[in-house]
């Protein structure tokens, strides 16, 4: 197997930890794993340290790194920290009032929504369009809230992509049920919208705690699955 680039061996490592082809627990080196990619050892080094950071591989006493243990629970809690801390950044955002330029990056995300579901079905350049707005999104309230606590708080999540905005899990062969999970986050999109233009913290909180749930992939789905892809955005790739 030859790849080439440092951030085509993290997106490779990445995905056989989250589809299990990594087994938890298994110990990772250095060297086998660029002979098995056909690379150097920098590049692999440089992706353990990056997956590390990820929180999908722990770093060994001595050399070498392991597969961490992830579960159901993991994933559960990290989601419910950023709903809690989401809905705290929209009641803020809402009790604020949105500035104008803030209502047009909304709007302009809710529109491009519109136009990546308009065909009934995601194509691999759809997926990642949603995760380019859906990222756009989020930050937009978070910057509105004019508290930066609040995104420093929610930056160890960033890591995992079961419980993050910045990437997401995707899972090709189950197209029509991703394609309706995806779009039902997308329809709650307008309704935190419409909460954030009427004023309404309360609201806005509960829509957006209730928002973090709804792109929930569960774990052993994508555990078990052998086309799970990760898409994160253009910049983290």
């Amino acid at each position: 197997m030859l790849v080439t680039g440092k951030h085509a061996v993290i997106s490779i490592l990445r995905n056989k930890i989250l589809s299990g082809d990594f087994a938890p627990g298994e110990r990772l080196a250095e060297i086998p794993t660029a002979e098995a990619l056909g690379v150097s050892r920098t590049p692999v080094r440089i992706a353990f340290r990056q997956l590390a950071q990820e929180g999908l591989l722990t770093k060994l006493p001595r050399r070498g790194y392991q597969v961490r243990h992830l579960n159901q629970e993991d994933i559960n809690g990290s989601v419910e920290v950023r709903g809690v801390l989401e809905g705290l950044a929209a009641r803020l955002a809402a009790e604020k009032g949105l500035s104008e330029a803030h209502q047009a990056q909304l709007a302009e995300c809710l529109h491009e929504g519109d136009e990546i579901f308009a065909d009934g079905e995601l194509t691999d350049d759809d997926v990642q369009r949603y995760v380019e707005m859906n990222n756009t999104f989020h930050s937009v309230i978070l910057e509105a809230s004019c508290n930066p606590a609040i995104a420093a708080a929610l930056q160890p999540n960033e890591f995992l992509p079961m419980a993050s905005v910045s990437a997401m899990v995707f899972d090709p062969k189950d197209s029509a049920r991703e394609y309706r999970r995806l779009l039902y986050a997308h329809q709650q999109h307008y309704a935190v919208v419409d909460a954030l233009l009427n004023r309404q913290g309360a609201r806005a909180e509960a829509l957006m705690k209730e928002h973090a749930h709804a792109a929930l992939v569960r774990f052993d789905a994508v555990r078990d699955s052998s086309s799970v892809k990760v898409y994160r955005l253009a910049g983290q790739k």
